[in-house]
């Protein structure tokens, strides 16, 4: 079970994370660049075309090894591990988290409550994908039976 914010404040792991922010507070970049050659190779990431460069904050090894020591302590790796399993972590809804089932590739399973939560969301983005071709080619039609040249969208959020 993860830590509560207050008692997470608490924890070793948060305390060693404070001392060790204390310790850099007044670091220099160009100090930690001139110690670490491989500092811009290592604290910078690119996935999903997006690039992060972290190389140009106050932050080490010590500092990623902490984080991960609290991560740990905070038990996000069993948090993130019930997600990805479907188990009903969203306590004021009391139901499972189903983003990752937007991001799992077709034919992938994610079965929660007995559905396999992955090939609804397959189903609907099919019948999605058909009806934006249909307004685009102009099949479907508006209440007048002209082509629709105009779409708002209104989302919902989260």
């Amino acid at each position: 079970m993860a830590a509560m914010p207050s008692a997470l404040r608490q924890s070793a792991a948060w305390q060693a994370l404070e001392t060790h922010a204390g310790e850099l507070r007044e670091a220099h970049l160009r100090d930690l660049f001139a110690a670490d050659p491989g500092r811009a190779d290592r604290f910078t990431d690119e996935a999903a075309g997006l690039f992060l460069d972290y190389s140009k904050n106050r932050v080490t090894d010590e500092t990623v090894r902490l984080l991960v020591a609290l991560a740990e302590q905070a038990g996000v790796p069993e948090r993130r591990d019930a997600m990805f399993a479907g188990e009903r972590i969203n306590v004021t809804e009391d139901r499972s988290v189903l983003h990752v089932a937007l991001r799992m590739p077709r034919g992938a399973s994610l079965v929660v409550d007995g559905v396999d939560v992955v090939a609804e969301v397959y189903a609907v983005l099919d019948r999605m994908g058909a009806f934006t071709d249909a307004v685009r080619s102009g099949a479907w039609r508006g209440f007048t039976g002209k082509p629709i040249r105009n779409v708002v969208n209104i989302g919902i959020g989260g």
